[in-house]
């Protein structure tokens, strides 16, 4: 037999017309709750009101979801920053590189364009060469050029570049030669002063930005700004080339001679690129003599009769 219940609790869809009565007002109130909701919307504040109290619960519990999701974000976002980052140093880096050597190039074209340019205006036999060292010791002013005996590189040969003098050849070894610069403290160099015509001796100073002048004569004109040219003494530098430019005028200690300073014209710590003068044939003794003038022998005629007594030849 069944058991009977201990408690006076019934359920909501227990079996009897009670219960079944139950449920019928209860659908018949949510009805009308519903209706009346939906005509005056009298419970709005009421679901507003709980949506704001629930609300927090919801972020809550989305909260783990949404930091591991910013988490793998950030640093997804980190590596993608950094390996741009990279990207764009080593873009800048070869665009640098590539803008530094359009610069060298265009330096030197420029450089070659002036020596192709004084190789036009000279008129004379040049010989073009490379820069492979460079020497700059107080003492000692030297390049070396990669042009040597198999060339036909010579000792003494002048050095020159697009704006003045540089040197000469003091050593030639078979494929390079060595070329002592003006300023060199043992070179001298005979200049005349284009504004006078003046002639005097330029050597160098050990410096390379600077020649001494130290024998000028005290009643020469010498000003700052004149401009220093090879003479052509010493047959070594053909004369009209530009050597330096006069920057400082003064006495000598004794107070004999004017002692001037002079800045080179050559980029004697720039250039990378020179010309090398051949030697030129220099004319000895008395000129050739000239031909004569005047008609072909054929034209001119019988020759005049000798005079009756005159023995012939």
């Amino acid at each position: 037999m069944p058991l009977a219940r201990t408690d006076n609790a019934t359920t909501l869809f227990a079996e009897g017309a009670v219960s079944t009565l139950r449920l019928i007002v209860y659908l018949a109130c949510a009805i009308g709750l519903m209706v009346l909701d939906h005509r005056g919307n009298y419970l709005e504040s009421l679901r507003r009101t709980g949506g704001v109290l629930i609300e927090p619960v919801y972020r809550l519990a989305a909260l783990p979801a949404n930091l591991a999701r910013a988490t793998r974000t950030a640093v997804a976002t980190q590596d993608q920053l950094a390996s741009e980052n990279r990207a764009l140093r080593e873009q800048l880096l070869f665009a640098q590189a590539r803008l530094n050597r359009l610069d060298a190039l265009v330096a030197q074209n420029a450089r070659l364009k002036g020596l192709l340019d004084a190789q036009k205006n000279l008129g004379l036999t040049v010989q073009f060469a490379r820069l492979i060292n460079v020497d700059l010791d107080p003492f000692r002013h030297r390049i070396v050029l990669d042009v040597g005996a198999s060339q036909g590189i010579d000792v003494g040969q002048p050095v020159i570049d697009a704006q003045g003098v540089m040197g000469q050849i003091v050593e030639v070894l078979p494929n390079s030669s060595i070329a002592m610069l003006i300023t060199d403290a043992t070179h001298a160099i005979p200049v005349v002063i284009e504004r006078t015509g003046l002639r005097t001796i330029a050597y160098g100073s050990g410096a390379i930005d600077e020649l001494q002048l130290p024998t000028i004569p005290i009643s020469a004109d010498v000003k700052v700004g004149d401009r220093l040219l090879t003479s052509g003494l010493g047959g070594r530098f053909p004369a009209g080339f530009p050597v330096g430019e006069v920057r400082q005028v003064g006495q000598d200690k004794s107070g004999m001679f004017i002692a001037a300073v002079a800045q080179p014209a050559a980029a004697l710590d720039r250039s990378s690129e020179v010309l090398l003068l051949r030697d030129q044939p220099q004319p000895y003794g008395p000129p050739a003599p000239q031909d004569e003038v005047g008609p072909p022998s054929d034209l001119a005629g019988p020759a005049p009769a000798a005079a009756p007594g005159t023995p012939t030849p």
